[in-house]
């Protein structure tokens, strides 16, 4: 049967060559990424079939889930929890992962808040999940990437670390100098999608409401709010990394920068 939308879109039919299909271009990544040695091969192949059983799982209970807002409410904690694991976790193998709720949390609720306060998300979990898990996508790869990025950068520079602690510098200032820069560029893919939509990508959420009979303008209004909210929680994640980094909450091992 034909994937369709409630306004009679469609996008994909769901029939077996589908699923041929995809599994088609799982082993070609697989086997690029081997080919390539890009040393995520087995990577590759554990995502994809983690997305079989994840999104598998989602379509069987999201129905009754989004039918109760408190059901609503714990399945966003739960999209939480698993960003806070999976960008802390990309961040640093020390307990210091746990932090990684902080950039997240700080990021997310703050807009979620907003938009519940001022009407323009209804409290439905219909509304609040979608809305929810873009936002947190968004912030656990800002997250993860800054983190990795600004500790990467103190680990390799960490001479000039210890040079500007000697000319005065607090520890804060010296790490913070050194790796804001590299920690910056993880706003890039969020600014290159909000820079090229429309022109390179029609996303998602912009293909999804025509698709579910918005008309052009609605769609475009909601995929603008899209972007520009992720570069607010993107931004606000990527700051509250750099704190928790120059402040040595968060370390790459006994060895990333000074100490």
């Amino acid at each position: 049967m034909p994937l369709s939308a409630a306004g009679g879109g469609q996008l994909l039919p769901v029939t077996p060559m589908l699923g041929v299909v995809t599994a088609v271009l799982l082993l070609a990544a697989v086997a690029v990424a081997g080919w390539g040695r890009l040393g995520h091969g087995r990577a590759v192949a554990r995502a994809g079939l983690r997305a079989v059983v994840q999104l598998a799982a989602v379509a069987a209970v999201i129905s009754w889930v989004v039918a109760s807002l408190w059901w609503s409410v714990l399945f966003v904690l739960l999209m939480f929890s698993v960003a806070v694991r999976t960008a802390g976790r990309r961040m640093t193998p020390g307990p210091g992962w746990v932090w990684a709720a902080a950039p997240i949390g700080v990021g997310v609720l703050p807009v979620l808040l907003l938009l519940l306060g001022v009407g323009l998300l209804p409290p439905k979990g219909l509304s609040v999940i979608p809305v929810a898990g873009i936002l947190i996508g968004g912030a656990l790869s800002a997250t993860s990437l800054a983190g990795r990025r600004a500790l990467d950068e103190l680990r390799q520079r960490r001479g000039e670390v210890e040079a500007a602690l000697a000319l005065g510098f607090e520890e804060r200032e010296a790490r913070l100098e050194i790796c804001r820069t590299a920690a910056a560029t993880s706003l890039v893919p969020a600014l290159d999608q909000t820079r090229t939509v429309g022109l390179v990508t029609l996303p998602g959420a912009f293909v999804g409401m025509l698709l579910g009979g918005a008309s052009p303008v609605q769609a475009g209004a909601v995929q603008l709010f899209v972007l520009i909210g992720l570069l607010a929680v993107e931004s606000v994640a990527v700051v509250v990394v750099l704190e928790l980094v120059t402040r040595g909450l968060v370390t790459a091992g006994p060895v990333d920068g000074v100490g």
